[in-house]
């Protein structure tokens, strides 16, 4: 990926509360332009970095390089901190009007009216919130909070946006509005973008790259094709949507292809492994094909096994099924299909997997985070 040159840079970042080191950054780069996100479980450290790369918290070690100019390290410069905007989980708008709110940058900047005029007009029409113009930021809804304080981050045309968990407590259709319209915004105006995320289907649909974090260090940072199809390793494919992960002993190896053994099953893969090599198998359950026995139809999948329905899980759009084959399996199939096959706790399936759709993590005695 490259959007363009590097605008913003972390070097040996760390910060320690309490004597204790939450955050651990030996590299990150930030090209100009590019919409970088960062996911990860409760207390992994998203937000930390995030306020520390916005200087609003201090740094316990390393810099900050903004455009190849270190930022100080005490909270920042009052310059670099005035080039970005951020937006948080709560909107944090101020007690006065929606045009107040959206124009507070802009007169901190000291621009004329006519020029903030134009600028919170165009910002609110941009979120579709001009009607608001003169409501007071306590009589509005959440959704409508959380688009003033976007068009007040853009207002003030950053060169960097912070989004720190921006739409976490908006209900479904509300953040599918606000979603879409950022999205086009932010590919409209190209504006360099760093958030933090639990959810890894918002992070999929923005990003550039996803940096998957724990425990305040980057485990995996790279296109969102590879981290969701390549994990490097059991953590990160659990948390970017890998629901079976086996781990096993090598068996057969050659010419590209192997067998591993997991608990008393041989389940087949493709890459180049050793003989006795201990790995990690990765199944992502979208590729768990389900069939009901005895009749199935032919498959070219080269993983076919007997199994039992364990449990259904309702999970909106589709269902979950976890299924036991010997070995745990979870494959997510529609509503159409759960009619169509009957499933139901107790009922015995074919699954079936390709050896392709696999992806193999060979075991390490230890695994370092990766910058």
């Amino acid at each position: 990926m490259s959007k363009g040159p590097s605008i913003l840079e972390a070097r040996n970042l760390q910060v320690r509360k309490g004597g204790v080191l939450i955050l651990d950054i030996p590299a990150l780069q930030i090209e100009e332009g590019e919409l970088l996100s960062f996911i990860g479980p409760n207390g992994a450290g998203k937000s930390t970095l995030l306020q520390t790369l916005a200087s609003l918290t201090k740094l316990s070690a390393g810099e900050i390089v903004f455009k190849g100019d270190q930022v100080t390290a005490d909270h920042g410069n009052f310059s670099y901190r005035r080039r970005l905007s951020m937006v948080f989980q709560d909107p944090l708008l101020f007690d006065t009007t929606v045009f107040e709110n959206v124009a507070s940058g802009l007169r901190i900047r000291g621009l004329k009216r006519e020029e903030i005029n134009r600028i919170v007009g165009e910002n609110l029409e941009r979120f579709g919130i001009r009607h608001l113009l003169q409501r007071s930021a306590r009589k509005i809804s959440g959704g409508e909070a959380q688009r003033v304080a976007l068009a007040r981050a853009f207002a003030t045309q950053p060169e960097i946006l912070f989004l720190d968990e921006p739409f976490a407590s908006l209900d479904p259709p509300t953040r599918e509005s606000l979603l879409t319209d950022l999205e086009a915004i932010l590919r409209q105006t190209g504006t360099t973008t760093l958030m933090a995320t639990h959810d890894r289907m918002e992070a999929l649909r923005f990003s550039d790259r996803i940096a998957v974090m724990g425990q305040g260090k980057i485990f995996q940072i790279e296109s969102p094709y590879e981290v969701m199809n390549h994990p490097i390793d059991a953590f990160v494919a659990s948390f970017v949507g890998v629901e079976t992960i086996l781990e096993g002993t090598v068996v057969k190896a050659d010419q590209g292809s192997f067998l591993t053994l997991v608990g008393e099953k041989k389940i087949e893969a493709v890459g180049e492994i050793g003989l006795g090599d201990r790995v990690t198998l990765c199944i992502r359950p979208e590729n768990v094909i389900l069939a009901v026995t005895p009749v199935h139809q032919p498959t070219s999948a080269r993983n076919v096994f007997p199994g039992v329905v364990e449990k259904v899980v309702p999970m909106g759009l589709y269902y979950k099924v976890q299924l036991q084959c010997g070995f745990p399996l979870v494959a997510y199939i529609t509503t159409h299909s759960l009619d169509h096959l009957k499933l139901e706790e107790g009922k015995e399936v074919i699954a079936s997997f390709k050896a392709t759709s696999i992806y193999m993590v060979k075991k390490r005695e230890k695994i370092k985070p990766a910058v």
